[in-house]
């Protein structure tokens, strides 16, 4: 997709009006969008609201159906427009930014899956284009904990004449309230289980959601524990299952390169935001004792490029991944390498200001809150060393043969 000539209509709002998001002036849109949210952000982090506002505006440009094929009326994005998008989104809020982030990698991702029902992905980009629906995977169980490091669910899915009956628990499913469809993890009582995604809509019978959400950052991903009680749907939406015994991967290794970008390309963005404040504060900030603002001192000149220069490391390496430069086998590497550098550069500004970075008075403090919420997502730093060092190991063992 070229986003420097003008799109085809790709659908009306209510009211009428064309959405036409994906146009030249793309970079004012989101300049504007940044800024935005940015007024905001910190209401909604004190108040975990779901950023309903944020969304409504997301799909007044087009936005929520980035990565949708034109085909089906989307945007027809890639990787690096949808990065472009998220870490603008994330510099003015990020909790808006990883629900995108997840919207952006399902949408994506299932519409090249011919493993779902032809007419349930059709629906599924209808709601997205017209609507500005939303969807999201909830894998973790407050047993289990995340199935990326094994395990069968403990959310059931019980065949019955009229549908799947699922019954079970959802912790940190992130977008919860806002979400239209839910990609439930859950496994079905055959002697083999099936193990997967269930396709549920949020209004179905049988859902409750506690809000338990109460994080250190990114609070308004709204991100509670959601509950399945004989929860029916029917028996076509085992959209993505596979039996236990030859399990597919929920990933491949493209899907596994579009997590580690926007993942990473988001808290890159967290960190540009963090970056300009203190660019700001530094130049506004005049001690009657210097006479000069603290901007003119070499001590926080130097700072401030540590911070550019793990910044710019992101910006390539992001960059090339998103082309096609980096390989999907690095995906690992990539988020962690990101993520290391954003979280370093927040802290390198929080150093520098002393109290003031640390006090609620300020963004930057929200921003180091919501920048460490990196370190949680799947691969974690020691899932993604270890892989890359038994690569090691077992590249020089087949060169020693």
């Amino acid at each position: 997709m070229s986003l420097s000539a003008p799109q085809a209509r790709l659908s009306s709002l209510p009211d009428g009006k064309p959405v036409t998001g994906f146009q030249a002036n793309l970079d004012v849109i989101l300049d504007e969008l940044t800024q935005i949210f940015s007024e905001s952000a910190g209401d909604y982090d004190r108040s975990g609201a779901f950023p309903a506002e944020n969304f409504r505006r997301l799909h007044e440009h087009g936005l929520l159906a980035l990565t949708i094929p034109q085909a089906v009326g989307g945007g027809g994005g890639g990787l690096d427009e949808a990065r472009k998008v998220i870490s603008a989104v994330a510099k003015g809020e990020p909790s808006t930014a990883l629900i995108l982030a997840m919207q952006y990698l399902h949408q994506y991702r299932l519409q090249r899956n011919t493993r779902w029902p032809e007419h349930l992905r059709r629906r599924l980009a209808d709601e997205a284009v017209r609507d500005g629906a939303l969807i999201n995977a909830f894998r973790v169980e407050p047993e289990l904990g995340t199935p990326a490091r094994g395990g069968l669910p403990g959310t059931l899915a019980r065949r019955t004449a009229e549908g799947w009956l699922i019954n079970g628990s959802k912790i940190y499913s992130t977008g919860s309230f806002g979400v239209t469809w839910y990609l439930v993890w859950a496994r079905s009582d055959d002697p083999d289980p099936l193990v997967g995604a269930w396709l549920v809509h949020k209004d179905t019978p049988g859902i409750r959601i506690i809000e338990d959400w109460d994080h250190l950052g990114m609070r308004a991903t709204c991100s509670h524990e959601v509950e399945f009680s004989d929860v029916r749907v029917p028996l076509e939406h085992a959209v993505s299952v596979s039996p236990w015994s030859a399990p597919t991967p929920e990933f491949d290794a493209e899907g596994a390169l579009w997590m580690a970008v926007l993942l990473s390309s988001l808290y890159d963005g967290v960190a540009q935001a963090a970056r300009d404040w203190l660019v700001a504060w530094l130049q506004e900030r005049k001690p009657s004792n210097l006479g000069a603002t603290l901007a003119s001192l070499p001590r926080f000149q130097e700072t401030v490029g540590r911070i550019d220069t793990l910044l710019f490391a992101n910006r390539n390496l992001l960059e090339s991944a998103a082309a096609g430069h980096v390989s999907a086998a690095h995906a690992g590497q990539i988020k962690q390498l990101a993520t290391s550098n954003a979280i370093r550069a927040v802290e390198l500004a929080v150093e520098a200001v002393g109290n003031p970075g640390l006090s609620r008075k300020y963004p930057l403090e929200r921003h180091y809150r919501d920048v460490l919420c990196a370190r949680v997502h799947t691969p974690q730093d020691d899932v993604v060393f270890g892989s890359v060092g038994r690569s090691a190991f077992g590249a020089a063992a087949g060169s020693a043969t």
